[in-house]
């Protein structure tokens, strides 16, 4: 069964498209479906909308991972790097660094 989340959050997305606050509930709805392609583009568009949202390069870089696109998710660690370390999330930034250091070189 689909998360309950996702079709009201694409009804606001259809009103409000460039809801940042949405594309990222949207993603994370997505993510927890395990159906990260989706989430990926949700988020991208997240980040498209709102550069400078943190957390959400960290749950595209964590969908890139998951499917496989570890070239993608890497570009994503390092920008989103950039941004949190820029915003001061250093939660974020910790996260991101763990994330990218697991990835193969």
């Amino acid at each position: 069964m689909p998360n309950p989340r996702i079709e009201p959050l694409k009804k606001v997305l259809a009103i409000e498209p460039n809801d940042d606050v949405a594309w990222f509930g949207l993603g994370k709805a997505y993510m927890d479906d395990g159906n990260f392609e989706e989430a990926a583009k949700a988020l991208r568009q997240c980040v498209t909308v709102k550069p400078t949202y943190s957390a959400a390069y960290h749950a595209l870089a964590q969908s890139l991972h998951k499917l496989g696109r570890l070239d993608e998710c890497r570009t994503v660690c390092a920008t989103g790097i950039e941004v949190s370390t820029k915003n001061g999330d250093a939660m974020v930034t910790k996260n991101l660094e763990m994330l990218k250091g697991t990835l193969p070189s």
